[in-house]
């Protein structure tokens, strides 16, 4: 994701296109950032509602990898749901290779530009809480994917694990 003035975007675009696909956001300073926290917080969102489901749904006796599967296959699926539940959270791995304390970053960051905006946002302003959270409870050097850890505890459940089943 790149902002700034277009004529030297199109001169760097070719090497920057030898690292990934290229993103011109416009040529506003601080658009490419905007964009990043946007996605960042949908990621950091997508992780921890899925986890709040998946816990509902052990806390109920289903079993999360069926739920996993279910969700995939339906209008649920996100990214949390397609790629790390089944290679991190589900296994208990928690090993997917984000820090919990880059999440919050981000996350804060997020924040900080919608009140910058003018905005207010209810669903932003409960996922940082449920970051904050988790850094207090998994630590900064943690895997993101451990944000699931502090809403287990809370529900008395575990999700995962041998034969991806979950209990008490």
């Amino acid at each position: 994701m790149v902002s700034g003035p277009k004529a030297e975007f199109e001169l760097l675009k070719p090497a920057l296109e030898v690292i990934g696909k290229v993103f011109f956001i416009g040529e506003k300073p601080g658009a490419a950032q905007t964009m990043k926290l946007a996605n960042n917080f949908l990621s950091a969102t997508a992780i921890v509602a899925t986890s709040e489901a998946v816990v509902m749904g052990v806390k109920a006796g289903l079993d999360p990898a069926v739920m996993i599967d279910v969700i995939n296959s339906g209008s649920g699926m996100n990214t949390a749901s397609r790629d790390k539940f089944p290679r991190a959270v589900l296994p208990r791995s928690f090993d997917f290779g984000f820090a919990t304390g880059l999440m919050v970053k981000d996350v804060r960051l997020a924040l900080e530009e919608m009140k910058q905006l003018g905005l207010s946002m209810e669903v932003a302003d409960a996922v940082g809480r449920l970051w904050e959270t988790v850094i207090s409870a998994e630590g900064a050097e943690s895997d993101f994917t451990a944000a699931i850890k502090p809403i287990e505890k809370k529900a008395g459940v575990v999700v995962g694990g041998k034969g991806g089943l979950g209990g008490k």
